[in-house]
């Protein structure tokens, strides 16, 4: 199988067994996973993972999901900076950045971030998940109901994909001029080592990495990007924007800390890791 970002060839990279409680008991089934890299972008995904039938896929998504969501489970692992999340959307809704009149949080799991920003923002954030339907979400839409949005947003998703369709759906849902907001983990290099902090979750089966993320938008038509270190986010962006440079530079020096960093392509801010 060749790599699902720039169809080169993938070669085996290193092997994960799980064994430590609570992941163990969800992969007991699926046992060892194998994962190749590209040879071209660095790009690694999970070979084990990409063999698995939807319903098993699903049904692991899903119990993973509810352990992690579960306030009386003991959590082995970091949740998204929510409310860092939540901060960054205000300021750049605010400041004519980014449209929060038009948005969608894809893959939003039960919709934490939608109730922060609706709580202590007054912002409307309408959340869909393919494998937790989550009713009681505020603003919840069923996939029939998802059209095009200026302001995509995509936490914690792009680490579980397993083909490059997966991603193409999400930056479908894109406006001509708008937005995509990704928080995942992207690096220059992914760590050969099955300890790494980013595999202790057993539904992260894609690991992007600088150059793997270039192509992506290069394909996708996005102009230019930011960071905000806090939120641990990208925003990329369809067109250019006059001034942004500028702008971001004013958000940061009146909050008198680094929130956004900015860069025509794509921030490579995890460059030396």
């Amino acid at each position: 199988m060749n790599c699902m970002i720039c169809g080169s060839q993938n070669r085996y990279y290193f092997s994960k067994t799980y064994t430590e409680s609570p992941f163990d008991e969800l992969m007991c089934d699926i046992g060892p996973v194998d994962y190749a890299r590209c040879t071209h972008c660095g790009f690694v995904s999970s070979i084990t993972h990409g063999t698995l039938d939807a319903e098993v896929w699903g049904t692991l998504n899903a119990r993973f999901h509810h352990f992690l969501e579960n306030p009386a489970s003991e959590k082995t692992c970091n949740q998204p900076p929510y409310a860092e999340q939540a901060m960054m959307l205000a300021l750049l809704g605010t400041n004519g950045i980014v449209s929060t009149d038009s948005m969608v949080d894809y893959a939003a799991g039960y919709g934490t971030l939608s109730s922060i920003l609706h709580k202590y923002h007054d912002i409307d954030l309408p959340v869909f998940d393919p494998f937790v339907k989550n009713e009681g979400a505020h603003h919840y839409i069923d996939i029939e109901n998802l059209g095009k949005y200026r302001t995509v947003i995509n936490s914690a998703m792009f680490e579980h994909v397993r083909s490059r369709e997966d991603l193409d759906a999400v930056n479908r849902l894109v406006d001509k001029d708008g937005c995509l907001i990704i928080h995942t983990v992207i690096c220059e290099n992914v760590p050969n080592d099955p300890n790494w902090f980013y595999l202790v979750p057993p539904v992260h089966t894609a690991f992007h990495t600088n150059a793997s993320m270039r192509i992506l938008m290069r394909e996708w038509g996005y102009a230019s990007s930011l960071y905000c270190p806090p939120a641990k986010c990208w925003v990329l962006f369809k067109r250019d924007q006059p001034g942004l440079s500028d702008a971001i530079e004013s958000i940061n020096q009146e909050l008198q800390s680094i929130w956004f960093v900015f860069k025509n392509g794509f921030v490579d801010y995890w460059k030396g890791f």
